[in-house]
């Protein structure tokens, strides 16, 4: 649906606005859309996150610095996401061998569970091949990034 009927706005400033708002309108809705998904497995976006990055490190651990830095959205206290993982017993952390002044998190086989659980759901949400060619997705991959600088 086109934006101007989602938010039934007819005009806008100009193309630049329509864009600017179309990306923050899209955005919201995907994370709307994922929030209904991750709220059954009783997790939200933040962790969800956390445990797709431990994943991709998986069988290596990573310290909460590392993890911060590459969070889609660095809002709220690691330390708490964190320790909300642990409680769930989807992450384990430990205090590092050879500094211990540094911490290691890992993902459990219960956290690499539940994204297995989660990914069909997940991929529901994220499945843009449906609306769009791989072409036009390197399009406005190009688009996105060159907006961020």
């Amino acid at each position: 649906m086109k934006l101007e009927q989602e938010i039934k706005q007819p005009k806008f400033q100009d193309e630049w606005q329509k864009a600017l708002l179309n990306i923050l309108y899209t955005g919201n809705w995907l994370t709307d859309n994922f929030m209904v998904i991750s709220k059954k497995y009783a997790i939200n976006d933040q962790h969800y996150n956390i445990l797709r990055i431990l994943r991709g490190k998986h069988p290596k651990c990573m310290c909460p610095s590392e993890i911060k830095e590459v969070l889609v959205n660095k809002r709220g206290d690691l330390t708490r996401l964190l320790d909300k993982l642990v409680k769930m017993e989807l992450v384990d952390r430990n205090i590092n061998a050879e500094n211990r002044r540094m911490v290691d998190v890992i993902i459990t086989q219960k956290g690499l569970n539940l994204l297995a659980e989660m990914d069909p759901d997940v991929n529901q949400v994220e499945n843009i091949k449906s609306h769009i060619s791989e072409e036009e997705a390197k399009v406005l991959n190009d688009i996105l990034d060159r907006i961020r600088g």
